[in-house]
């Protein structure tokens, strides 16, 4: 990947995801974003790096923490941040929340509470797609604690038997809530587990999204020409608390986040870029500047737009035919 458009638009993904998870985790202190607020900040490779690969049509199925797979995948930043201010406009019309997106003209396909279901969802899909002969692909972004869960098992299994058109994507940020990875699996190796279920197992740098971009390049490569699905263990962190608002120093120290803080896989990108002579820092800077104009755009929308009218509060239960 040597070609300089491709590069900023990584970089520019990376940002959107970070500015607006930042101006979030302000709105929710201010009391407009209603329930939990799970933040991405950290993990942004991630979710860039792998849907630089995915088409329009390809799906991708989420978690609690999925505002920065949303954005990735296209939806717009003011349908996301309506979305968290329950507002009309959102992407489920204010009925979703932080941990509930759902954009199928996006394939964003659906984000859940739930620890594990995405895993099945995209084996699901991935069976469609064979079914129906074509060269789509389905996405599982899951995280650490999520591995343990049956459903794990069963849609890894599931994906290598039939080999099946999937990427399956454990953002390892180390901690499930509280609970430290290492003490939560016996073979605490995510990657190590592919081999069980006849796939390839990868474990990646998370915070250097340029390793993510190449490694799920080849995956979705290989999910395209029916040669089956993927692993990726993605080694990452989040740097804000599990989710806004809670006590973050219970279970880590302030010495382990600030550490890893200075991996930030923003700032890993701008150093190389500047180093590699890719881009100037006169062009970043003014990506920067624009990204933050849309997010600040995005969050006067947001805050701007209707309620939801009470009298469609049974519309979207079920449906109609």
């Amino acid at each position: 990947m040597q070609e300089k458009q491709p590069f900023l638009e990584l970089y520019r993904t990376m940002m959107l995801i970070r500015l607006c998870e930042e101006r979030l985790a302000k709105s929710h202190s201010r009391g407009l974003v209603h329930g939990a607020c799970h933040t991405y900040v950290g993990q942004e490779a991630i979710a860039t790096g792998v849907s630089a690969h995915l088409r329009l049509e390809d799906v991708v199925f989420s978690t609690h923490r999925g505002h920065g797979h949303a954005l990735a995948k296209g939806l717009d930043p003011r349908q996301l941040i309506a979305e968290l201010y329950g507002r009309e406009t959102g992407c489920s019309r204010g009925r979703g929340g932080s941990m509930h997106l759902f954009a199928p003209e996006v394939g964003l396909m659906g984000t859940s509470g739930i620890v594990g279901p995405c895993i099945l969802q995209a084996a699901g899909a991935g069976y469609s797609f064979k079914l129906l002969k074509t060269d789509r692909v389905a996405v599982a972004f899951f995280g650490d604690g999520a591995v343990n869960n049956g459903a794990f098992h069963e849609g890894l299994n599931m994906a290598g038997i039939w080999k099946l058109p999937v990427l399956f994507v454990c953002e390892n940020n180390q901690f499930a809530t509280e609970v430290p990875f290492a003490c939560s699996a016996g073979n605490p190796r995510v990657a190590h587990r592919g081999a069980a279920y006849g796939m390839p197992g990868i474990e990646l740098d998370g915070n250097d999204v340029l390793a993510v971009h190449t490694a799920a390049g080849e995956a979705v490569a290989r999910a395209r020409n029916g040669e089956g699905p993927t692993l990726l263990e993605c080694i990452t962190y989040r740097t804000r608390p599990h989710s806004e608002g809670m006590g973050d120093f219970t279970y880590r120290t302030r010495e382990d986040v600030e550490q890893w803080k200075t991996r930030c896989p923003i700032l890993k990108l701008k150093r190389h870029a500047l180093e590699t002579g890719w881009a100037s820092i006169e062009a970043l800077d003014t990506l920067e500047r624009e990204v933050a104009a849309v997010v600040e755009l995005a969050h006067e929308f947001g805050e701007q737009s209707d309620w939801p009218n009470p009298a469609t509060a049974t519309h979207h239960v079920y449906a109609s035919h």
